[in-house]
């Protein structure tokens, strides 16, 4: 039954954080018409946090190296925070051009084998 996930970023500038997607980490999309772009994601995981706060929801890219990372959307004028080392991975926060923020992390941590469909 459940064949992936979809994930939503809200915007105050859609247009430019879809060329960010699209031109400087090239996702792969298809047109859903009227240029609501869809982005294919890589392999994709779920955790789930206690919080006193049950509508808190948060989106982190996963990476190889985050050095590199950060040093590639230095060149795209992208700002990223610095890089901290947390006990399950190495973090960083970029400022999408449309002005929200997405996390983006090289994990430490144990990866779990990608899921099929679900029933």
């Amino acid at each position: 039954m459940i064949t992936g996930a979809h994930a939503i970023i809200y915007s105050e500038n859609a247009e430019a954080d879809k060329a960010f997607f699209r031109d400087i980490l090239k996702l792969t999309h298809v047109d859903a018409g009227h240029g609501w772009l869809i982005f294919g994601l890589p392999p994709s995981e779920l955790a789930v946090h206690p919080s006193p706060d049950s509508q808190h929801h948060e989106l982190f890219l996963m990476c190889d190296d985050i050095h590199e990372f950060v040093s590639n959307m230095k060149e795209h004028q992208i700002i990223c925070s610095e890089v901290t080392d947390q006990r399950w991975g190495l973090l960083s926060h970029l400022v999408l051009p449309g002005g929200g923020s997405i996390g983006i992390y090289q994990p430490k941590h144990e990866r779990p084998e990608q899921s099929g469909k679900i029933n």
